[in-house]
């Protein structure tokens, strides 16, 4: 999936707090953030989906974090919820979308996301075909409208640029291994 599917399934996380305690909306807003973004950046750094895609550790982190957010809210305890609780969905909807590979609608590769507990890649599902598929874009735009009628300010503006950014990317996906020259 993409980046902006992740980053709008936080943030659509984070509208109850948006809307219940406004006082921690941005804090709440900015982990969700976060924690769309971190796992990818194993793109860069490592092997992808392996390295900072953690489906099982930052999920239970985000519980007890969640836990330390009701029982001690602050902006800091809200934010660190949100992130982890955010940056384990993002790990673990990986699995449901398509492999690690370039050409991903070609179905060449066998790993999803390194479930780390059990030392071993989970194959794809392909519930969302690939990353940028149409289905991919819907998901984001559906996830993304909670969050754009709650939130206002830079959440907001984030959340439409998302959406645009996602629908350019939906456009040329297919023609980005292309102009990588891969």
């Amino acid at each position: 999936m993409m980046v902006t599917t992740h980053v709008a399934a936080g943030l659509l996380l984070a509208t109850p707090v948006a809307l219940l305690a406004p006082e921690f909306a941005l804090p709440a807003a900015a982990g969700a953030v976060l924690g769309g973004v971190v796992p990818d950046l194993d793109l860069f750094v490592g092997t992808h989906r392996k390295t900072l895609h953690f489906p099982v550790y930052y999920s239970v982190a985000g519980v007890v974090a969640g836990v330390a957010a009701v029982l001690a809210p602050g902006p800091l305890t809200v934010a660190v919820a949100l992130c982890l609780l955010t940056a384990g969905i993002h790990s673990a909807s990986d699995w449901l979308g398509a492999g690690d590979e370039l050409r991903p609608w070609e179905r060449t590769s066998q790993r999803a996301v390194f479930l780390h507990p059990r030392r071993r890649w989970l194959r794809p599902r392909y519930l969302v075909r690939y990353d940028g598929a149409p289905e991919d874009l819907v998901l984001t735009v559906v996830l993304a409208t909670p969050a754009a009628l709650a939130f206002e300010g830079w959440p907001r503006a984030l959340v439409v640029g998302g959406v645009a950014l996602a629908a350019a990317y939906t456009l040329v996906r297919k023609r980005v291994p292309e102009w990588l020259g891969i």
